[in-house]
């Protein structure tokens, strides 16, 4: 199969252009990308290194690259249209369009999406995270101050869900593991009927939970497919009999479960990404 290689290029880190860039992508299916990220392409220098990459690639395969970028300058932006590739720039496709309905110049200015301008902002989400450190897998249990708790067995995606919520907006999420004791007497643990409010259930199919379990633990009694049918079902029950909302994590991207789980809970995002 033919592999196109596709270049992010950005005045920056590159998040922006590989996020929408990806999400692009993944709408063709069958298709082989080889991913270079060229980040911090600020200075006409940079940008004509960047273009003579991008060329090389293109003679080296016989096809035209793909290029996602978000440069601000419009002569950074000039040294890559003239390259051999389909070059896609977002700050070009909508900055324009913009400045026209708005009626004024945008500032052109670099390091604006990514940059510590928001102090404030910045500093909720390293409070956030840290406390999604300190109250994961019911360590701490300092659940006054969660906007969220995840409750659902060991690896169902609570831990990388409250550090993505907590990084990206700013969330006090926390999560507590149902354990063998919880999940045979079928009640709330007693940290948790004070906050039952607060909490969200993920469930996540047998077969998966084994799956990334024996990946983790194999051949053990917390990879069985014994122990998981019975975490499984008796998470269900806890979730049923006490009225817990939940979510289905098995085909879902932490990205989603964040954005399904404060949709649901009403939660307002402190800070954008």
């Amino acid at each position: 199969m033919t592999t196109r290689t596709v270049f992010f290029v950005s005045d920056q880190t590159g998040v922006t252009a590989e996020t929408m860039g990806h999400s692009l992508l993944t709408q063709f299916d069958g298709l082989q990308f080889r991913a270079v990220t060229l980040p911090f392409v600020s200075s006409i220098d940079k940008a004509k290194e960047a273009a003579k990459r991008i060329n090389a690639a293109a003679a080296e395969s016989g096809l035209r690259p793909i290029i996602f970028g978000t440069l601000v300058q419009d002569e950074l932006r000039d040294e890559l249209k003239g390259t051999n590739a389909l070059f896609l720039d977002f700050f070009e496709a909508f900055v324009g369009p913009m400045e026209e309905e708005l009626g004024t110049r945008s500032s052109h200015r670099a390091g604006q999406a990514h940059g510590l301008a928001d102090a404030v902002g910045y500093a909720m989400r390293i409070d956030a995270t840290n406390y999604a450190l300190a109250n994961d897998d019911g360590s701490h249990r300092d659940y006054a101050k969660a906007d969220v708790i995840l409750v659902g067995v060991s690896r169902s995606g609570k831990t990388p869900t409250c550090l993505y919520m907590a990084m990206q907006y700013g969330i006090f999420a926390a999560n507590y593991p149902l354990t063998d004791d919880d999940l045979e007497s079928n009640r709330l643990p007693p940290s948790l009927q004070a906050h039952k409010s607060k909490l969200y259930g993920l469930r996540i199919a047998a077969r998966r939970l084994q799956q990334i379990r024996q990946e983790r633990r194999p051949n053990s009694r917390y990879a069985s497919a014994q122990q998981v049918q019975f975490e499984t079902r008796a998470a269900e029950s806890i979730f049923a009999r006490h009225g817990i909302p939940v979510l289905d994590t098995t085909e879902c991207s932490i990205e989603e479960i964040s954005a399904r789980v404060l949709e649901a809970k009403g939660i307002e995002r402190r800070v954008r990404p």
